[in-house]
């Protein structure tokens, strides 16, 4: 059985020995001999390009596919031999398109498991209600409903809350926000380093995406074929220190700029800014703006969230309604968003600024583009200091090599 109710599994480490998978007719294996230790906890991204082994490499973990050799640890424990059926009720599993079952409703795609590992019917309900509000949906308007029935987005989140459900210490992501839009996309990568937050599991997440892997990853494994490890570090080792010209092509150009995945929104200064509600009487909203000393003042909806910003002009054609006035709040970041989401969001906007959003959706801030801008050459300027030490230590030791070889050539001289 699982966890009593009231606590949490936090994570469990994951070690990979020798752990090798070949097909029949095949002269090569698809995966062969990898070893690698994940830490309880850690959250470890697979990268590598298409064909190279990830996904059968993550499969063969909760045994999907069946190693052909090698063994597998789960905090400590060989699982290699154990019942597969039983160590995937262990282990959480999210896959690209949520891969809900069509013919269910949320409520039960996320009871799914802890109903076959026998919890009370008043225990699956509490937390299928818990799951939900976990991944930011309200239980009472979605639990009903059909997979069909939701966004691309809403399934991937359901898919995380099922893979969740019966409080897994290990949870495998085989590309599970490939397939939506990439506002969507920013938006569901926050959410899951927010949940990381508050539950510390291990989790292993593959991917063909580099920058998604450096905003989520406390450790990226690069691998070539047949998932061989061409480099297993954190984010920032492998921007600043490739391991050789594979991992290079996988960072690409503009190592400083990438490094914006590294910094989160909630590291950079977030200013208020003047805001009014829907509810707010119109001569109200026109005081607030007139006495705020900007030119522009954020709309808010019932229930807080950002909804359109309003400027002078657009009050003066009101006209006693707020219906026509203003434009729709286009893109807004939370404070798991990385700088460069924000950066993305305010050049899209084209105003110089993005709204700040909490858990919820509702309104925490603003951060604007010459914060950004101060951040980004920052990183630019520790970049180029980073390369200046390099380059003194190479000279150095560059020196010393060449007084070596001088007093080595004396020596010999005098003999």
């Amino acid at each position: 059985m699982s966890e009593p109710a009231g606590t949490a599994t936090s994570g469990a480490s994951i070690e990979l020995e020798n752990l090798t998978k070949r097909y029949p007719g095949s002269a090569d294996p698809a995966v062969e001999s990898v070893n690698m230790e994940i830490k309880a906890g850690e959250l470890v991204v697979f990268v590598g390009p298409s064909g190279c082994g990830k996904s059968t490499t993550l499969k063969m973990i909760n045994r999907l596919i069946e190693p052909t050799g090698g063994r597998i640890r789960i905090g400590g424990e060989d699982v290699t031999d154990i019942d597969p059926v039983k160590l995937r009720r262990k282990v959480g599993y999210a896959i690209q398109s949520s891969g809900l079952f069509p013919h269910m409703t949320v409520a039960q795609n996320i009871a799914l498991v802890p109903r076959m590992i026998g919890w009370s019917k008043s225990r699956i309900r509490n937390r299928v209600e818990e799951m939900l509000d976990l991944v930011g949906l309200d239980a009472g308007e979605f639990q009903g409903r059909y997979p069909r029935q939701l966004s691309g987005g809403q399934q991937q989140r359901v898919g995380v809350a099922r893979a969740l459900a019966a409080d897994p210490p290990v949870l495998l992501m085989d590309e599970p926000f490939g397939a939506v839009d990439p506002i969507t996309r920013d938006h569901l990568q926050d959410e899951l380093i927010r949940l990381q937050h508050e539950l510390h599991k291990t989790i292993v997440f593959v991917t063909h995406d580099f920058d998604e892997a450096i905003k989520l990853g406390d450790r990226i494994a690069v691998l070539r074929e047949r998932s061989h490890i061409a480099q297993f570090d954190t984010p920032e080792a492998i921007l600043t220190n490739p391991a050789d010209d594979f991992v290079s092509g996988f960072v690409g150009a503009g190592a400083a700029l990438k490094r914006l995945n590294l910094t989160r929104v909630r590291d950079v200064e977030i200013t208020d800014y003047p805001t009014v509600t829907v509810d707010d009487p119109l001569q109200d909203i026109f005081n607030k703006l007139r006495d705020s000393g900007t030119n522009e003042i954020l709309l808010l909806d019932k229930r807080g969230r950002p909804y359109k910003w309003l400027r002078r002009g657009d009050m003066m054609r009101a006209k006693g309604s707020l219906a026509r006035a203003g434009t729709l709040v286009s893109d807004t970041v939370t404070r798991d968003a990385t700088l460069r989401d924000a950066l993305e969001a305010v050049l899209t906007d084209n105003a110089g600024r993005v709204a700040v959003t909490g858990r919820r959706g509702e309104y925490t801030g603003v951060v604007d583009m010459e914060t950004l801008m101060n951040s980004v050459h920052e990183l630019l300027e520790a970049d180029r200091l980073e390369a200046m030490e390099g380059r003194h230590e190479l000279e150095e030791a560059r020196a010393l090599q060449t007084h070596a070889e001088q007093e080595g050539a004396g020596g010999e001289e005098k003999a």
